[in-house]
């Protein structure tokens, strides 16, 4: 009988000492109590909060469980110092910092504790991440105790749908994946050439005419042809909101992309009379890479800014958000050079150049936006011909356009083509199409959002970081997550985890356990990592 216990003891000691923590992004402090023993979560495991602002935190894990283990907790509300087999999650106003969770595990119970929901809710992603990769109840929880807040207050990844049009569910399923990360931002790129996506009810045609293309290139651009397969979808309004309340009980904020100056083939193939050439007849993009080859520029009239004020009016309307991207890339000047009434505009507003026809055209509707309570983003081109006054930069073209925004003392986001852009290959020769640039894993981790080129004061208005997923080549949500994973993980440590934390060596390692905890998820990824 003794040689059983002791068989039995080692063995789980072994079990234990084998499920290693392997959290990513890196906790601030992580601290291992014990190796001997753990908590175990089992069908009796009650799940128990002191607020309802954790309601949203009980749900995510209880669906989480429900999906992945085949298993949900019991609830209660009704307070007992003396419960065990208890997850305990409490919003106490005692911890100063509303960014800082604690999370403690005992063989009694676990305790995750903040001052806010939001906190409560990223303590939640650390606990998943606790759970072993096995279905087998009970699950084993070691017993840590970790200190945590992220390092950054943006931590952001974009979708572009105009390219490609991915639905609800896969958005709903894109988000999950964000809060699974502590990303608290999704960037939703919902106009372009390619395909106007958001139902705009003052103006029909956007929907009606603007979403659908005849067809798209075949292969890498300038590509071998055209399938001429009609091409199309957009959110209802319903929808949009929808996926907003989804996304708020994640606590992520939803920044839709409105484009202009440029990128609006959709919106003239719907109504060219906002065009530099209004009689021409617009069609919607079919192909990638059309900067500076088609006319896609707004005049800006003030039927043009008519336009735009309706149309953000509505979007603004729908979205919580207080901040609205307004585009402002790749406006080729040569439109506003031949039109005669982009001519007269600027003579008229003592404009000079087509650079400073465009940081009128940003300021005026910087100006709209502002009055309705919110505040603009726009790539780093805004910073052409002078910078809007209270304008956001969301710096693509390398880093320059952020380290100006900064010295300026406007909040820049850093989102860096050749590190951020996961449309780019993961390798130099990659499973299939994508763009021709490649964005490894080694440097989307080893990027610094903050340059060096920035003092101390100046570093502060760097707000954080963002992913890019452009979808020219993307046109399911398999290949979605093949290129999202695993640099949104590396993505996610850089903006939350502390700089003196980052290891490449260490990461790859509890990255194992990562892609261990995506094949029980369903969620697709590129096997090639497996041999690093």
């Amino acid at each position: 009988m003794k040689i059983l216990i002791l068989l039995f003891l080692t063995t789980t000691f072994f079990k234990l000492s084998a499920q290693e923590i392997n959290i990513i992004p890196q906790p601030v402090k992580l601290e291992v109590k014990s190796k001997e023993f753990s908590f175990k979560i089992d069908s009796n495991t009650v799940l128990y909060t002191n607020d309802s602002l954790a309601n949203p935190s009980v749900e995510f894990f209880q669906n989480y469980l429900r999906k992945n283990y085949s298993f949900e907790l019991k609830l209660s509300r009704i307070p007992d110092v003396n419960r065990i087999n208890a997850i305990n999650l409490i919003i106490a106003k005692k911890i100063s910092s509303s960014k800082e969770y604690n999370l403690s595990v005992t063989n009694k119970s676990i305790n995750v504790g903040s001052a806010s929901d939001t906190a409560i809710f990223q303590g939640i992603q650390t606990l998943i991440q606790l759970l072993p990769i096995t279905k087998s109840l009970p699950l084993q929880i070691p017993w840590v105790s970790i200190i945590d807040y992220p390092r950054f207050d943006y931590r952001g990844m974009h979708l572009d749908v105009s390219r490609h049009f991915f639905d609800v569910a896969f958005v709903k399923k894109y988000l999950d994946y964000l809060a699974l990360h502590k990303m608290n931002y999704f960037h939703w790129h919902l106009t372009d050439d390619h395909g106007w996506r958001i139902e705009i009810k003052k103006y029909p045609k956007l929907t009606e005419t603007g979403s659908w293309r005849n067809g798209s290139i075949i292969g890498l651009y300038p590509g071998t042809g055209n399938d001429g397969i009609r091409y199309g979808g957009y959110y209802t309004q319903e929808q949009i909101k929808d996926v907003i309340d989804y996304a708020a009980k994640r606590f992520i904020t939803i920044i839709p992309e409105i484009e202009m100056p440029a990128h609006n083939l959709a919106t003239l193939a719907s109504y060219s009379e906002l065009g530099t050439e209004p009689n021409k007849k617009y069609e919607v993009a079919q192909t990638w890479g059309i900067f500076n080859k088609f006319n896609n520029v707004l005049q800006p009239t003030d039927t043009t800014f008519k336009f735009l004020e309706n149309v953000l009016t509505e979007v603004m309307d729908l979205f919580p958000s207080p901040y609205i991207h307004i585009g402002g890339d790749e406006a080729a000047k040569t439109w506003w050079k031949q039109s005669a009434v982009s001519q007269q505009i600027m003579k008229a507003n003592g404009l000079k150049t087509e650079s400073e026809l465009q940081s009128y055209f940003i300021r005026r509707m910087e100006k709209f936006v502002n009055s309705k309570g919110k505040t603009i983003i726009g790539w780093n081109e805004i910073l052409q011909g002078g910078l809007a006054p209270n304008a956001v930069v969301m710096s693509w073209q390398g880093e320059k356009g952020g380290i100006e925004a900064a010295k300026q003392k406007h909040k820049a986001i850093m989102t860096p083509e050749m590190k951020m852009y996961f449309n780019h290959a993961q390798f130099a020769k990659e499973d299939s199409l994508t763009a021709n640039k490649v964005s490894p894993l080694l440097d989307v981790y080893n990027y610094e959002p903050i340059p060096v080129e920035l003092n101390t004061e100046q570093a502060k208005y760097i707000w954080g970081g963002q992913g890019c997923l452009w979808s020219e080549y993307i046109t399911n949500p398999a290949k979605a997550e093949y290129m999202l994973f695993p640099r949104l993980d590396a993505l996610s440590e850089i903006l939350w985890s502390p700089k003196e934390k980052r290891n490449y060596p260490d990461f790859l390692k509890r990255l194992k356990t990562q892609f261990k905890r995506y094949d029980l998820m369903g969620i697709t990824y590129s096997k090639r990592y497996l041999d690093n």
